[in-house]
Order: structure tokens, then C-alpha cells, then sequence
């Protein structure tokens, strides 16, 4: 997927006091299968949509952000505890939202899984796509607008 222009990507928190836009489309949406991303969706895999800092707007503004890894930085709806967004150090530029936030989120299908060696042994999703054994890191870099 690249970054183009497109209507506006909108999506909320679940008590819809925060919400976000953005104006083009994510550079990658992906599965993660990794520990800290199910332990901070709450589901047995995360999907994430990544989107150019410059190109993601809150309203209001996110509060400020939480950080129990080095070099993961994450925003919460302070109302509700909805998980907003994600940045990390590694990916620079990028912000990650979680898919099941995003309105659209039936048109931006993932396109790869990372950290597949992680996927829960009970968990089958059956799809062609890449299945990473770590991070996506350069598959996630590489695709940066």
C-alpha cells in the first residue's frame, strides 16, 4: 500500500471522545503476533495500520504518552483506556494505529504477519501472507512513504 491521496482515513476510541484522521492511506497494515501487542490489544493477535506522523491528527490531543519498553511509546483514550497509537524508535516517522479503531478498517486488509514464530498455537488465520519469524522492521522501513 502506498501513501496517496485518498478520502480520509477517520476512526475513534470506544466512547468517541477521541478521534483521528488522516488523509492519505497507511503505508502498511500488518498483523503482530507479539506478546506486548496482544497483552496491549487484548486479543490474541493486534493488527496495526502505519501512517506518517505529519499525517495522523487527534482531537483533541492525545494526553501524554505511556512507555514500559524502551523505545515503544503509546497513547490511551484517558476516558475509556482505548489503546490510540503506537511509535517506535525503530520505525522513525511512524505512527501506529490499531485497526479495529479505523473506520475503513473492512478496505486495509494486512498485508504481512510479524513476529509470527509468537502466534498462539490455537490460532490459525489462513492467508498467503508473509509470515515474519521476528519483527517487520525492514519490511516496515522499506515501506515507509
Amino acid at each position: 500500500m502506498t501513501a496517496q491521496a485518498h478520502p480520509a482515513i477517520t476512526g475513534r476510541c470506544y466512547c468517541g471522545k477521541m478521534r483521528f484522521e488522516a488523509q492519505t492511506l497507511p503505508s502498511i497494515v500488518s498483523y503482530c503476533h507479539c506478546s506486548d501487542c496482544r497483552r496491549v490489544s487484548g486479543a490474541p493477535v493486534a493488527a496495526f495500520a502505519a501512517f506518517d506522523h505529519k499525517d495522523l491528527q487527534f482531537t483533541p490531543a492525545p494526553g501524554p504518552p505511556v512507555s514500559h519498553h524502551p523505545g515503544v511509546t503509546r497513547w490511551f483514550c484517558k476516558e475509556c483506556g482505548s489503546p490510540l497509537a503506537a511509535q517506535f524508535d525503530y520505525l522513525p516517522g511512524q505512527t501506529y494505529v490499531p485497526l479495529g479503531l479505523i473506520d475503513q478498517a473492512a478496505e486495509l486488509p494486512p498485508t504481512l504477519h510479524s513476529h509470527a514464530q509468537s502466534q498462539l498455537p490455537w490460532l490459525h488465520i489462513s492467508d498467503d501472507l508473509a509470515q515474519l519469524s521476528g519483527s517487520a522492521r525492514a519490511s516496515l522501513q522499506a515501506k515507509k512513504p
